[in-house]
């Protein structure tokens, strides 16, 4: 093809459509230049340029802004209208290619003449060329059919040209679509390219036309099938209202939405579906439609699939325990190493968390801080003093009345399948004729069978597998075995001294502050005064009696305060001006004695609220061997004095006593606190070195406690509850004590600013015992060399040299 030569023309950018040869298109002219160009090729009896803008936002545009291949046209009309546009008729001639730089158009009165070269179709002789305008006659006459906008007459005038380039041409103008995709048509001077594209685009554009339809066919069927339901529901409702069972028509049709929304499990939306058409047949006064809308509210409200976003950060978890609890390092110890293993296994199925500690030391609120920790949800069931098993598992709906149990209905607050679950005081429940909560408790904390749970009211499974459950208890005693093997426990001893001291000057006391309604530093207790009241207002393991005599100091200022009229006075309390605010002390600090005293032994004890002091007295009176036990003991300890009354008999010789000392006197042993029950074996060396120190007259060393279960044969057994014991003997300003030897394994538990504070000696039996709590003058032995005890003598001997007959 040889090169034609270029022309130059007067230029005018069309916005959002693409002119072809042979097509007639009205414009509307508004720019000053696209006027002049037009105007000019009116004048000139020239063709104008008209080329597509790349982007129909530009309202001047440059070369850039301008696809290079056009269409020469023919201005046929120009119509001035009032406004100052022109409306002008042109018709396309031909394509042709811009092929230098826009002349002219310096100033805006000026428009844009540029240099072209015509682009004739190529391609035109091809053998394949008649084929291709058979298949686009075809095409454009089904595309037709398909498109009702498109009016039969211009189908005819279209398909009967000779032309194929001009029928391509013409056909593109008519068919709906996007500029870039027309102007890729306009550029292909190939002829059988360019009936392949269209070809193609009249496919894709008839197949599109039939998924419209379609889809115009299922909605408006379904529009029909709704206008239907909609006058069937009318009409229902109309003969409610007629019966009087209107009411509700509304809130069954809500409910049935709520259903149908909710995730549910297969078998459980198959039950509240089947229960759900109970309902709509039922008459609204009916007492069982109550029964059965109440069954369906219940599933409804319970979290199925729901889930908090949980993770596990350790460092987290650290400082949240940090935060919220001082001391109690070994707890959080294993809380973290627990956290640990279930983030390493990304899943909380294993053994179930076990708080055990006396009150006040802050079980339920480790509890809240795992959740915090965790990012869950925290709920919180109490169990104390519940007896009945249906608390747990629920009532049968054949009882008025019924509802799930406290399982069900703690999940159903907790709006979630994984939150941290407490279930607090798990020691307290009681068991009577209606079941036992304990056992109903072993599916729960079950980890291989609360997958399934079964609530009696839901009568469907329900997953409780993802639920990480913590159990808090004051003693281990009140909890069954088998509950208790499903569990890990963990024991949270009572606060020192200084860990109670820390507590309530960086937590205690800046709450009571705020709930009293103090600004800070307008109440400052320094150490010595918290002290004061930790030793001489409190006696307790935990916190809160603490807690609440800080309470009680901040209300006594605050009515002083306002008595005064000085309502802006900040008050520095000493431990001088404690008894003032407080009163009388309520126990005395220090030794429990004065002095060493005769008959007066310091065991230690054992309670639910931690560690206690327990003096125990012994005295003589002449009389005929009797023993007499007081201060409300139970069974355990008076055999405890049984036993070590026989071992003092068994040592008597080697005391320094007549064999038969005990038949001229009678001993009385008493624990005081008379009121306070008491129990256990491990008072029986503390009883035994009350008696030897009453019966030989010897001082026992009042810095000194003991304890240790005591054998006929003077064993010292091992005892529980050293940590509570050694925690009391510090409270006690105790400097000395004995312990099992047996127990030395669990020193490790005691925290180490106890066991620096105190000289523990480890002991193994009673007489090792005695040598160090009894005061002896210098240069007495207690034990006397004796080869045989005489009873032991006379005895063996006797029966060995019986004459036989």
């Amino acid at each position: 093809m040889s090169e034609l030569p270029a022309e130059t023309y007067p230029l005018m950018p069309l916005r959002d459509i693409v002119l072809f040869p042979g097509m007639v298109a009205p414009l509307v002219v508004g720019r000053k230049r696209s006027i002049l160009a037009l105007e000019a090729a009116m004048e000139q009896r020239s063709l104008v340029f008209l080329v597509t803008q790349k982007d129909a936002r530009v309202d001047d545009p440059e070369q850039k802004h301008l696809y290079s291949l056009g269409t020469l046209a023919s201005v046929m009309q120009l119509l001035r209208l009032p406004d100052g546009t022109i409306k002008a008729l042109v018709e396309g001639k031909r394509r042709a290619i811009i092929v230098g730089a826009f002349e002219g158009g310096e100033h805006e009165d000026e428009f844009y003449s540029v240099r072209l070269v015509e682009a004739p179709d190529v391609d035109i002789e091809r053998e394949d060329v008649p084929a291709y305008v058979r298949e686009l006659r075809k095409a454009f006459d089904q595309y037709t059919l398909t498109n009702k906008k498109l009016p039969r007459e211009v189908l005819k005038s279209i398909t009967s040209l000779d032309d194929p380039s001009r029928m391509v041409d013409l056909i593109s103008s008519h068919i709906q679509l996007k500029t870039d995709e027309k102007q890729s048509i306009l550029e292909l001077v190939s002829l059988p390219q360019r009936i392949a594209k269209v070809l193609e685009i009249l496919y894709r554009e008839m197949e599109l036309s039939e998924m419209e339809k379609d889809i115009h066919a299922k909605v408006k069927k379904k529009m029909n099938s709704t206008q239907r339901n909609y006058y069937l529901s009318e009409k229902m409702r109309a003969i409610q209202d007629e019966m009087g069972q209107g009411e509700g028509g509304d809130d069954l049709t809500e409910l049935q939405e709520v259903i149908e929304k909710k995730r549910l499990p297969k078998t459980v939306k198959e039950k509240v579906q089947k229960e759900f058409k109970k309902l709509r047949q039922m008459p609204s006064m009916s007492a069982e439609t109550t029964v059965v809308r109440n069954y369906i509210d219940a599933i409804l409200s319970l979290p199925w699939k729901k889930k908090s976003r949980s993770t596990i950060d350790i460092e987290r978890a650290e400082c949240v325990l940090n935060e919220d609890h001082y001391g109690l390092e070994k707890p959080k110890e294993r809380i973290l190493e627990y956290l640990a293993v279930q983030a390493q296994v990304k899943k909380i199925r294993g053994p179930i968390l076990c708080l055990v500690g006396p009150p006040g030391v802050g079980k339920t609120s480790v509890c809240r801080s795992i959740a915090r920790a965790m990012g869950r949800e925290f709920v919180r069931l109490s169990l104390g003093g519940v007896r009945d098993e249906a608390e747990i598992r629920g009532h049968r709906r054949t009882y008025i009345g019924a509802m799930p149990g406290k399982i069900i209905l703690s999940m159903q607050k907790a709006g979630v399948i994984n939150p941290v679950f407490c279930l607090d005081e798990v020691d307290k429940m009681s068991v009577d004729f209606r079941g036992d909560p304990s056992a109903a408790l072993l599916e729960v904390l079950d980890p291989e069978q609360n997958f399934a749970f079964n609530d009696h009211y839901l009568d469907v499974d329900y997953d409780l597998s993802e639920v990480f459950f913590i159990t808090t208890a004051n003693n281990l005693h009140g909890i069954p075995v088998p509950l208790q093997d499903r569990m890990e426990i963990i024991q949270l001893n009572g606060y020192t001294e200084e860990e109670k001291l820390n507590i309530a000057s960086g937590f205690l006391l800046p709450k009571q502050l705020e709930a009293n309604g103090f600004k800070d530093e307008e109440i400052a207790l320094n150490d010595k005064a918290i002290l004061e009241i930790i030793r001489r207002y409190t006696r307790e393991a935990g916190v809160r009696g603490l807690e609440r005599t800080i309470a009680s100091i901040c209300r006594k200022v605050a009515r002083e305060r306002l008595k005064n009229k000085e309502p802006r006075k900040k008050y520095r309390i000493s431990a001088q001006v404690i008894e003032r605010y407080l009163g009388v002390p309520k126990y005395r600090f220090g030794l429990a004695e004065a002095h060493n005293e005769i008959g007066l032994a310091t065991g230690m004890a054992w309670t639910e609220v931690g560690g206690e002091l327990l003096q125990i007295e012994a005295t003589i009176m002449p009389g005929s061997g009797k023993l007499t036990i007081t201060g409300k003991l139970g069974d355990v300890m008076q055999e405890s004095a049984q036993a070590a009354l026989s071992y003092v008999r068994s040592r008597a010789m080697r005391l320094g006593l007549s064999p038969d000392f005990y038949q001229k006197i009678d001993i009385h042993v008493h624990v005081p606190e008379g009121a306070i029950p008491k129990d256990g074996p491990s008072a029986g060396i503390t009883i035994a070195t009350a008696i030897v120190s009453a019966i030989l007259k010897l001082p026992v060393d009042r810095t000194m406690a003991m304890t240790g279960e005591i054998t006929l044969r003077g064993r010292v057994l091992p005892i529980g509850g050293l940590t509570e014991k050694l925690l009391a003997a510090k409270r006690g300003n105790i400097t000395h004590v004995l312990i099992p030897k047996e127990n030395e394994r669990n020193l490790k538990d005691v925290p180490h600013k106890i066991r620096g504070s105190l000289t523990v000696d480890l002991v193994d039996d009673v007489d090792e015992v005695l040598q160090r709590a009894l005061i002896l003058k210098e240069g007495e032995n207690l034990f006397k060399d004796v080869p045989l005890d005489s009873i032991f003598s006379d005895f063996t001997i006797s029966a060995h040299n019986t004459p036989t007959h």
